[in-house]
Formats: structure tokens, C-alpha cells, sequence
């Protein structure tokens, strides 16, 4: 079995795994099987969300997996996230109570606030839409008392750690200026073509840690927001499938490895054992300086930025005061 062997130290003294499992798109007995084969192949380090809505096929496994005793609930790094209706300091106590039910746990490792946009409340529906068919929007977001809820469930023991995603520079500026606890972490779109270098040195500059998401690039979401023409195949680029010969690597390993030769937390999504198996298989080799330098000329900045929340019924969230983009 792969052994999972590299961390990165999060500011609350944690160790966040720097590979772990993404579960975006992912739900039912798929995804049981995938991260029963993930948890086998040596996956700790678990991502999922409210909005997601797979936590309790999440909760399944993890429950038959602890109660087993084939693993510690220490072993584990689980981390979920704040749902955009629940973005006011009210709610934030309920929809972690909820996150915890659906995963059969008493607290997470690490909570994060999705998006620093809110929608209206609309009950269990995550996404309420208006007659033109746009996201309910609300635009009284106040990030220093949702920052305020957050930490108050970590002195309520709910959670280790608390962090954002999907934020920029200047919304986490403002936080750090007020927060008590620290931002322990960034979660955002990272890939070759899509580097967010910026954003990344601020981060490290202020001890947050960095976890990419869309580490390949999400094709199947490119296809499907209809922006196939813009932005590149990372999984079929040229450089990168010479440096996978080079190596006898596959090119997702390639892509994988060149986030976390960086220090960056990555979490891939795959429902295919053999590549579950393969993803993690990253640790007894490493990329030479001259190959981390091509990779880096692959980045194409913001024009290839794919979860840009523009598209179809996320239009109206450009209007959005804090849209961070």
C-alpha cells in the first residue's frame, strides 16, 4: 500500500496531508467505492463540502472504516466547508452541526468558508434561483463576523482549524487585520495553466497554507461550462507528456507532483481505483529545477481561471459586492 508521507504544517501546529482525496462531482455508491479504494491505496487526507452534498456517503465509509478499527480517527484529516446559503455568522454553528451529523464525527480538522459571496437562505436548497432563473444573492456579507462564527467553533471544539476559499488578496487582508485565530488555510483553483502565483507568496508570507483545487484542470467542468476552446488540456500538453516519458510518469502524476514539489496541498478527484492509486504514488521521486521551470512557463494567468462562477445560473453573482474575481 502507497504510504502517504509528506505534510505541510498548518499555523495551529496541525499537519494537513499534501495529497488528499476531492470528492467535487462525486456522490452515492461511486463514491463510497472510490474512497473505500482511496482510504486502501492510503489517502488521510479527505475534501468535501456542504454544497457538495455527498458528506453522509462520506460519513458511510468513514464509519465503517473507524468503527472497524482499521483506522484511528487521528489518522484522518478531514476537511469541508461553510455552504454560500449559510455565509452569515448565524448560520455557521448549524451547517457545521450538520456537516458533522452526515459524516458520523465529533469535530473536523479543518472548516472553510466556501465562497466570501452569500445566497439567500433558502432551506436545504443550496442554490436558490430567481424567476430569470439567476442565484438569490445576499449582499449584506459581512466577512468579519462570519471570521467571528468561524472561530468560535473552534473554541467550541467543533473544529481544529478554520480557513477560506475561493478569496482574494484583499478580502483576506481585511480578515487577518481582525482576526483572533489565524487563517489557517487557502483553498483555491490551482493547475499548470492556472498558477496563482501572487496569491500563493501572500499566502506563505503570512502563514496560510495553500490547497489546490482543480489540480488537473477539471476537463469534464471545462467541457461543460463550454470553455474547451480557451482553455488548454493540461493532461494532453505537449511538455507535459514529454516530461511523463522522461520520468515514466502519467501526466496527471507530472501535473500532481509539480503543485506539491511547491509546498501546495492538492486534492485530486478521481473515482477510478487505478488512478486513486496512482495519484498518491508521488513521494520517492522528485522533479529536476529544469522541468519545474518548463512546467512554470505553462501558466497562462487569469484567462485560464475555470471556476470563475460566470457561467450559467452563476451570472448574477458578478453582482455580488464581495465577488472576489
Amino acid at each position: 500500500m502507497a504510504q502517504q508521507n509528506s505534510s505541510i504544517s498548518l499555523s495551529t501546529g496541525q499537519q494537513i496531508p499534501i495529497l488528499g482525496f476531492g470528492t467535487w462531482h462525486a456522490s452515492g455508491e461511486e463514491l463510497e467505492a472510490a474512497l473505500d479504494a482511496a482510504l486502501k491505496a492510503g489517502y488521510r487526507h479527505i475534501d468535501t463540502a456542504t454544497v457538495y452534498e455527498n458528506e453522509r456517503f462520506i460519513g458511510n465509509v468513514l464509519k465503517k472504516w473507524l468503527d472497524s478499527g482499521r483506522i484511528k480517527r487521528s489518522d484522518l484529516f478531514i476537511v469541508t466547508k461553510v455552504p454560500p446559503s449559510g455565509n452569515r455568522s448565524g448560520d455557521i454553528e448549524k451547517w457545521l452541526k450538520r456537516s458533522l451529523r452526515n459524516l458520523h464525527l465529533t469535530y473536523i480538522d479543518l472548516y472553510l468558508v466556501h465562497t466570501p459571496f452569500a445566497y439567500q437562505d433558502a432551506g436545504e436548497e443550496f442554490h436558490p434561483l430567481n424567476e430569470q432563473g439567476e442565484i438569490m444573492i445576499d449582499t449584506d456579507t459581512d466577512h468579519l463576523q462570519i471570521w467571528s462564527a468561524m472561530e468560535n467553533q473552534v473554541v467550541q471544539g467543533r473544529t481544529k482549524a478554520i480557513g477560506l476559499s475561493n478569496f482574494n488578496i484583499t478580502q483576506i487582508k481585511k480578515i487577518l487585520d481582525n482576526a483572533k485565530l489565524p487563517v489557517s488555510n487557502l483553498q483555491i483553483e490551482l493547475h499548470v495553466h492556472f498558477q496563482q502565483n501572487e496569491l500563493v507568496k501572500f499566502c506563505q508570507n503570512h502563514d496560510i497554507s495553500v490547497t489546490a483545487y482543480a489540480p488537473l484542470g477539471s476537463r469534464g467542468f471545462v467541457e461543460k461550462i463550454g470553455k474547451g476552446d480557451t482553455v488548454p488540456d493540461s493532461l494532453k500538453n505537449i511538455t507535459v507528456l514529454e516530461i511523463a516519458k522522461k520520468y515514466e510518469k502519467t501526466p496527471a502524476q507530472i501535473l500532481l507532483k509539480h503543485i506539491i514539489q511547491k509546498g501546495i496541498a492538492t486534492v485530486p478527484k478521481s473515482v477510478n481505483p487505478l488512478r486513486i492509486k496512482e495519484n498518491i504514488e508521488l513521494f520517492d521521486w522528485k522533479l529536476e529545477t529544469e522541468d519545474v521551470d518548463k512546467l512554470n512557463a505553462l501558466d497562462m494567468g487569469e484567462s485560464a481561471r475555470v471556476c470563475d462562477f460566470r457561467s450559467g445560473f452563476f451570472k448574477s453573482l458578478s453582482k455580488h459586492p464581495e465577488f472576489p474575481f
